[in-house]
């Protein structure tokens, strides 16, 4: 097993803990940040596609056993929100996209795919405005997640340690 997969499972659980008690302490109007998408796409990133894809499955496997949300539903999300992120993945260009913009702009990419399919699976309800769901559980989370990604990356050492 690769030490990498240790590593990265490894800072998810200190991860998951700050996300389920301590970031809802500092929600704008129940919009959440996502600091496992911010992990998860920093990972996608630096590893590749299909380390991203089985890391978000894994990610939203363990998150949905831990907070008890209907069973698949973050982790499909986060599966295909690593797909997407893994998309901006190359051993060329790795530096580039961990820049302050650019690493904000794919973190708000794949955050609004993953809070797209979740919201789908969670807080669909027909009788609603579409896009007043759209703008509340997807675009203002992924906006949010964008910014807090965009500070996190400026304080970040620019040497790879994670």
């Amino acid at each position: 097993m690769k030490t990498s997969y240790l590593f990265s499972i490894l800072l998810f659980i200190p991860v998951l803990i700050i996300q389920t008690t301590i970031v809802p302490l500092i929600s704008i109007a129940q919009v959440i940040p996502d600091l496992i998408l911010i992990l998860l796409v920093y990972y996608s990133i630096t590893e590749g596609q299909i380390y991203g894809t089985v890391l978000g499955f894994v990610y939203g496997f363990a998150f949905d056993l831990v907070t008890g949300s209907l069973l698949g539903s973050t982790m499909i999300a986060k599966t295909v929100a690593g797909f997407v992120a893994g998309y901006f993945s190359s051993e060329n260009k790795i530096d580039i996209y961990l820049m302050f913009f650019n690493f904000g702009m794919i973190v708000f990419l794949a955050a609004l795919v993953d809070q797209i399919i979740f919201s789908f699976f969670s807080a669909f309800d027909i009788s609603s405005n579409i896009f007043l769901i759209f703008f509340q559980n997807a675009f203002l989370p992924a906006f949010y997640t964008a910014l807090l990604s965009m500070i996190i990356i400026i304080f970040a050492p620019k040497k790879r340690i994670l």
